[in-house]
């Protein structure tokens, strides 16, 4: 049998033996995040930046009227950038460009699609960065944690047995790996109406390195 991620270790007081448990968990996620753009494009930046206004307001209002909070709703980009055109190699200005992109919350995931389209119905003409995460993440990581530290003793106790080794069963050292917060991210295709999302579930890992003495 053979461990990849086993190191043995000896010295004249002291033999140790390595491993690396791993743990996970499949959740389904409680809440998605989006970002919906408005981009609008005018010969003079107020121009623009009114029309701009006016649709994102738009949009606002009927993200509210699903019943999603307003606090659930912030701005996340506002930008302003001249656009120009090249013609026989000389740079001509063709006006302005205002991008206004708010992020929005969304708990009741039988909502996401609908809100996607009252959106789109209402003017945003770009949707992105949807993220599916789980609120008290740290719960579920507890267990895939719990998961990892069984694992590492299960495979001490294999390598142990097959070499005829006298095992300490109480660790010398444990070592927590780097975790970072899961997040399934999803694209969007805005080219029909009734956008149907499927969340899915999201796989929180945990992984230890842990010392024992034989």
């Amino acid at each position: 049998m053979y461990f990849p991620n086993v190191i043995q270790q000896a010295s004249c007081s002291s033999r140790v033996v390595t491993v690396t448990g791993n743990g996970k968990i499949a959740v389904r996620p409680n809440y998605a995040q989006l970002q919906i753009e408005v981009s609008t494009k005018g010969k003079e930046v107020s121009e623009a930046q009114q029309e701009n206004a006016n649709i994102m307001n738009q949009v606002i209002q009927s993200i509210i009227a699903l019943s999603i909070p307003r606090e659930a709703i912030q701005t996340a980009v506002y930008n302003i950038f001249p656009n120009y055109d090249y013609i026989d190699g000389k740079q001509v200005f063709r006006g302005y460009e205002v991008k206004n992109a708010i992020t929005v919350k969304i708990t009741d995931m039988n909502k996401i699609g609908t809100v996607i389209d009252t959106a789109v119905l209402n003017g945003a003409n770009h949707v992105s960065a949807m993220q599916f995460r789980i609120e008290n993440a740290d719960i579920y990581y507890q267990q895939a944690l719990n998961l990892a530290l069984q694992n590492a003793q299960m495979k001490a106790r294999t390598i142990a047995d097959t070499m005829h080794l006298i095992l300490n069963p109480q660790p010398l050292e444990i070592i927590e790996e780097s975790n970072a917060e899961p997040v399934m991210y999803r694209a969007l295709d805005l080219a029909s109406i009734s956008t149907p999302i499927e969340q899915g579930q999201i796989v929180i890992n945990a992984a230890v390195r842990v010392k024992f003495q034989y």
